[in-house]
């Protein structure tokens, strides 16, 4: 005969069995990507960068910045402000410029076709869009700007950001895993959090007005979470490292540049895939992260990738879109 509560523990045993079963599997996957992305990225830098470094760009970059150096005359906070807020922020509203005449206009059809959502933003909202964009540069200008000057002299405590060699590449290269894995820690949790049905109203909500994203609205978001979720998950990973200024300058460019693609509401050719954001935007409980690694060890991106989107989530090679080589299926008559 069975004991009182055999059924019950069989059952707990078995359900802890098949979450460690899960958790094994998401290791050894993540091992095996991790593995095989370290020989890859040590085959890589042991031959780019002994170009970049000895042939052609090491010495371009090394004059120039000499050049620059001397020109502020060594003035440390000229070039912090230059090259941490000035170049990533005309890097940032360079690459929306010419995004916002394609959502504006619907212009040039290049761009235009690659739309993810389609029939959305067709054109864009005005009224809707001015509000972004005035939210954008409120928060550039009174929140991510101020927050540099104690980053300026944690940087400075360092001794190395604005040192009068520059770092190699294969450094820099290093240097860019790091900050990569710790903006996506960071940027994973703090994104979850905000979800929480006590701060999304008061917070998140803002962001999520746009189920249909645009590449300015990649910035647009409350104080707060500009803080805790835009801000310093990209700003953590210099301060640890100690980073040269021009890699600082380099990493904060390409974070803006990234996540206005993952916001752009464009599938273009040949740049990273925005479908996983733009389907958190258009599902909320889905894909909180950068890379997806954590969502798929938490699970967070299980209705993801049962999706059309998730087989679109590639690098388009090609100049079909997507959207009409890997269509969604036929909506069911109401």
């Amino acid at each position: 005969p069975k004991m009182p509560g055999q059924d019950t523990a069989a059952c707990a045993y078995s359900c802890c069995f098949s979450q460690g079963e899960k958790l094994w599997d998401a290791l050894k996957i993540s091992a095996y990507v991790f593995s095989t992305g370290l020989l890859m990225f040590t085959a890589l830098v042991n031959s780019v960068s002994w170009f970049m470094q000895n042939i052609t760009l090491g010495n371009f970059w090394q004059t120039a910045w000499l050049e620059f150096y001397n020109h502020v005359e060594g003035d440390e906070w000229t070039i912090f402000l230059f090259g941490a807020a000035l170049v990533p922020a005309l890097a940032f509203w360079g690459f929306n410029g010419i995004l916002l005449v394609a959502d504006i206009t619907g212009k040039p059809t290049f761009i235009t076709r690659y739309r993810i959502q389609l029939g959305k933003n067709d054109p864009v909202d005005t009224k809707k869009l001015w509000k972004a964009i005035y939210t954008a540069l409120g928060n550039q200008f009174f929140i991510s700007f101020p927050m540099l000057v104690p980053m300026f002299y944690i940087m400075k405590s360092w001794g190395n950001t604005f040192s009068e060699e520059l770092p190699t590449f294969q450094w820099f290269l290093v240097e860019l895993s790091v900050f990569t894995v710790v903006e996506e820690i960071l940027f994973y949790y703090t994104h979850r959090l905000v979800h929480h049905p006590v701060l999304y109203k008061y917070i998140h909500k803002k962001h999520h007005e746009w189920t249909a994203p645009i590449g300015v609205v990649s910035i647009y978001a409350h104080p707060i979470e500009h803080i805790v979720s835009n801000t310093l998950p990209v700003m953590t990973g210099p301060m640890i490292m100690g980073s040269h200024i021009v890699s600082i300058s380099a990493w904060f460019s390409l974070a803006l540049i990234t996540t206005s693609i993952s916001h752009c509401g464009y599938h273009l050719p040949f740049l990273p895939s925005p479908e996983f954001h733009d389907f958190h935007h258009l599902k909320f409980n889905q894909c909180y992260g950068v890379l997806g690694v954590l969502d798929f060890l938490h699970g967070t991106d299980r209705v993801f990738r049962q999706t059309k989107a998730f087989e679109r989530h590639k690098v388009l090679l090609g100049l079909t879109p997507l959207s009409e080589s890997i269509p969604d299926p036929p909506k069911k008559p109401e």
